[in-house]
């Protein structure tokens, strides 16, 4: 629920950060099972102030992002904030600075100041990025890394009510450390190459910060017949006693998230469970008991494409294991290359050095045993890979270690993916047979594209010069801007929703493109057909991915739709659109829909915008009976100044998220192919 005074001026978004992530949890209830079946969705409850970066409140306190979303009142037109604030606290005297104002905070302090350095975002637990599971993720890592070592083939992990405990069978911090390895910055074994190798955990930092984050911390070092055991609340000490003990060696810790700085959240079991079974492909022979289950790996990645493919794999998955490297990767029917990466068991979900070096080697290895130069893109269509590299010093782009920025390992991995490729289909002519197949068949879709391409690029150049309904931002994913990492494009449905958005988005991040009408249904369609079709095509050219998803212009693709039965329609056909042609965007997570109020409840004071029926009843009973209530039926229906509130500071995003590749073709069938009586009696019991 969105709050709002009302001073004359209309609505004054300070009030708005009591959104509810609770309630936002259920607002998309009945939306998902309608829009997105089978699809996990993951909401984002009132974040992603990154999409409003822009908004100066330094400079402009008074000024909240609802009357201007986005706008950095510093470089608009030159006019200063103190225009509208009527003060300029640059000047004020009571803002003074002097040796009083310099501040010296303690390692654990400056974590719990500026969280997002050390674990990112906070979110709910609705999305794997979340910081309660960066927390988790930073202790099972600890406990991996003894297995790494040598030590103890099993880890113990229970969730219970938000209380996450660890605990492995390794060596044990060891007793006269312990408070420092858990609560000072920079302290750790991990610097010494002979305690530990190949470890993600370089700087001495992760289980400090969830030590920090955590409103309840102990953690425990069996060694040799003692147990030392040490409690934190919040990052201070509460409790430090050493007894004896019969326990086997080893670590256990745990936790409880800081409720006071954390919205409200929940673990979500099969975001947990994922994890636990990335960790398990990543250290064969490793046990991980999760709750009441067992999950260990036998055949590492091989097992992680089967999982995740199925029956979809054109030819069995090829696979290679060594003390560095380990691959595996086949072909699919799909569109696109997808790709799973690790370092160290971290997941890089942006990818890095080791996957661009892991396509090249295994296209050098395909030309090698087949001598020819093949387009690369004719091999990479449908493939889908996953690598894992262990390297003793890992350069992250951010604590949160999502990218490998590494340059020495490149020759190495491409010449080991290569040598092995090659020598792998010489020694399975069957395989190798299939893996050419696939090859000529992308080759001849390709060439066949080569005209169609030209025919729609020189039509769309007769049409117009700009593409057609799309307005533009001034700042586009990798043009090295931090305002670019920031932007989004709204593809709306239809001029009356794009007028009230265009008024009041921030043009230097959100751009939008609205659709004539509802777009081509795609899933019986081929490629070709997608670029003759003329709203398609301009779709992707807006996004910039004509020739490439490489070159998408935007970090977020926002699908902007009414909530009535057309609005789930024209997003159920996107969502279409961009599964079967472009799923690398989905599993990269660029997709989103927006969610805005379905009520708007107000009196003379206050207004409520309300994202459910459960919200509404909630804001009656807040306000009276005596509150006026309006049900928005379509997003032209909601003011310019009204509609800002929604696409700024608390925009509420939903991710569209693929749990399992082999699960797409299956759920597009059901409800995007021809129809059945199966479909018909799903709708009949679900939706009419």
């Amino acid at each position: 629920m969105l709050e709002t005074d009302i001073k004359g001026t209309g609505a004054n978004t300070g009030d708005s950060a009591g959104t509810n992530a609770d309630t936002n949890k259920s607002a998309n209830t009945g939306t998902h099972a309608a829009t997105n079946p089978g699809t996990n969705t993951a909401t984002k409850a009132g974040t992603n102030t990154a999409t409003n970066t822009g908004t100066n409140t330094a400079t402009n306190p008074g000024t909240h992002a609802a009357t201007n979303p986005g706008t950095n009142t510093a470089t608009k037109a030159g006019t200063h904030a103190a225009t509208k604030a009527g003060t300029n606290t640059a000047t004020n005297p009571a803002a003074k600075y002097d040796e009083s104002k310099i501040k010296t905070l303690s390692s654990l302090e400056h974590i719990r100041l500026r969280y997002g350095m050390y674990i990112g975002r906070l979110g709910d637990g609705s999305d794997h990025d979340d910081g309660i599971y960066i927390l988790m993720k930073e202790v099972i890592d600890n406990a991996v890394d003894e297995y790494v070592m040598g030590y103890g083939k099993k880890v113990i992990i229970r969730i219970e009510n938000n209380l996450v405990s660890v605990r492995d069978f390794g060596r044990g911090i060891p007793l006269g450390k312990l408070v420092d390895c858990v609560s000072r910055i920079n302290t750790g074994a991990k610097y010494d190459q002979d305690v530990f190798r190949f470890s993600v955990g370089l700087n001495g930092v992760g289980c400090k910060a969830v030590n920090a984050l955590s409103e309840h911390f102990v953690a425990k070092s069996f060694r040799e017949g003692q147990c030392r055991e040490i409690s934190f609340a919040r990052g201070v000490l509460q409790q430090d006693r050493t007894v004896k003990t019969t326990e086997p060696d080893g670590t256990y810790i745990e936790f409880m998230p800081d409720r006071s700085i954390f919205p409200p959240y929940e673990f979500k079991q099969n975001l947990v469970e994922k994890r636990m079974w990335h960790y398990a492909y990543l250290n064969t022979g490793l046990s991980l008991h999760y709750n009441d289950q067992v999950i260990v790996s036998k055949r590492g990645l091989f097992d992680l494409l089967e999982v995740e493919l199925a029956e979809a794999a054109l030819y069995p998955i090829i696979h290679y294991s060594s003390e560095r490297l380990e691959f595996s990767f086949t072909h699919t029917d799909n569109y696109g290359d997808t790709y799973y990466s690790f370092v160290n068991g971290q997941y890089t979900t942006d990818g890095g050095t080791h996957q661009s070096a892991f396509r090249e080697g295994t296209l050098k290895g395909i030309n090698d045993y087949a001598a020819k130069s093949f387009n690369a893109a004719d091999v990479r269509d449908g493939m889908v890979g996953a690598i894992s590299i262990r390297i003793n010093e890992p350069i992250f782009e951010s604590q949160t270690k999502n990218k490998l920025g590494n340059t020495d390992i490149r020759s190495w991995i491409v010449g080991e993916v290569k040598d092995h490729v090659s020598d792998f289909l010489h020694k399975n002519p069957e395989v190798a047979e299939s893996v050419l197949r696939k090859i000529a068949a992308n080759e001849r879709v390709r060439l066949e594209l080569q005209g169609v391409k030209k025919e729609a690029k020189e039509l769309a150049k007769k049409t117009s010069i700009k593409v057609p309904n799309l307005r533009d931002c001034k700042r586009h994913r990798g043009d090295n801007s931090s305002e670019g990492e920031n932007s989004m494009i709204f593809i709306t449905e239809g001029q009356s929703a794009a007028g009230s958005m265009i008024t009041c988005r921030d043009v230097m991040t959100q751009a939008i493109f609205s659709l004539k009408g509802k777009p081509l249904n795609c899933y019986d369609e081929s490629l070709s057909r997608i670029y003759k079709n003329e709203e398609l095509y301009n779709i992707m050219k807006a996004l910039g991915i004509e020739e490439s998803i490489d070159d998408l212009r935007f970090q977020k693709i926002v699908l902007a739709t009414d909530s009535d039965v057309d609005g789930l329609h024209i997003r159920n056909l996107l969502l279409t659109y961009f599964l079967k042609f472009f799923e690398p965007l989905v599993q990269k997570r660029h997709i989103f829909i927006l969610e805005t109020p379905l009520f708007r409840v107000r009196d003379q004071k206050k207004t409520l915008y309300c994202y459910s029926e459960k919200e509404k009843e909630a804001a009656v009973r807040k306000l009276g009976q005596k509150a006026e209530i309006t049900r928005f039926k379509g997003l032209g229906e909601i003011s310019p100044k009204e509609f800002g509130q929604f696409i700024g500071r608390d925009i509420r995003l939903i991710q569209v998220i693929v749990d399992e590749l082999k699960k797409v073709p299956e759920i597009l069938q059901f409800y995007m192919g021809k129809n059945t009586p199966e479909r018909k009696e799903y709708i009949m019991e679900n939706l009419v």
